[in-house]
């Protein structure tokens, strides 16, 4: 139980941190981007040695392919990562309000400006390269894990970096989930694409590290 609440709270604090940078922060592209980063990189240290510190199921569905995870917990993370979203963004909802914030700015993802083929492949190159590097800074024979938190955040702030004025950067099914939900609109109505294009993307890493020698010991 204690690996599945540290997936709940990790991703409780990336969504809310994230989402927060944008919505209450208003902060620009490298703000955002570094508020999920780092977020990741923190939480990492925190509970990496608990669950390993995944706070995204495309990350989950990576590693049970290559056998890191087992399914039964794979599906429990997974489940643990969509209620910390939806956590987040129900006490953003909040703070929103208190605020007196527009209702339908919750940091949610979107690609108004491309369509919807651009953005898939947005998503799921950005996810790929995400998820093999976690894949391969974390393998036994390849990894640091005294450095791999840090490398995982990096990673993902430079990525969001190039994907947040394309398609909001989600690279994170639960992280999309949480804003979605509470702002509705396009938002929710993309959804399936923040969840199928990461998907697509994890298992293509998955296979990549395999090849690259990630499960190798």
């Amino acid at each position: 139980m204690r690996k599945y609440v540290a997936e709940l709270i990790g991703t409780f604090m990336l969504v809310f941190v994230g989402t927060g940078a944008v919505v209450i922060a208003k902060g620009d592209t490298l703000t955002i981007a570094l508020a999920f980063g780092l977020t990741v990189t923190v939480m990492a240290y925190a509970f990496g040695a608990i669950s390993g510190g995944h706070f995204n199921p495309a990350v989950s569905i990576a590693m049970m392919i290559n056998q890191r995870l087992s399914v039964k917990d794979g599906i429990a993370y997974i489940v643990a990562q969509f209620i910390g979203s939806a956590l987040a963004s129900g006490l953003m909802a909040i703070l929103i309000n208190a605020l007196s914030l527009s209702k339908t700015g919750f940091g949610q993802t979107d690609f108004p400006k491309i369509g919807g083929g651009v953005a898939f492949l947005v998503e799921t190159v950005v996810t790929f390269a995400f998820i093999l590097v976690i894949l391969m800074v974390t393998s036994n024979r390849y990894g640091n894990s005294q450095m791999a938190p840090l490398a995982i955040g990096v990673t993902l702030s430079l990525l969001i970096i190039v994907a947040l004025n394309l398609t909001g950067a989600s690279l994170n099914p639960a992280r999309s989930f949480g804003p979605a939900v509470f702002a509705g609109g396009a938002a929710l109505t993309h959804y399936w694409l923040y969840v199928a294009a990461p998907v697509v993307g994890a298992i293509l890493a998955a296979l990549a590290g395999q090849l690259f020698g990630s499960e190798e010991n």
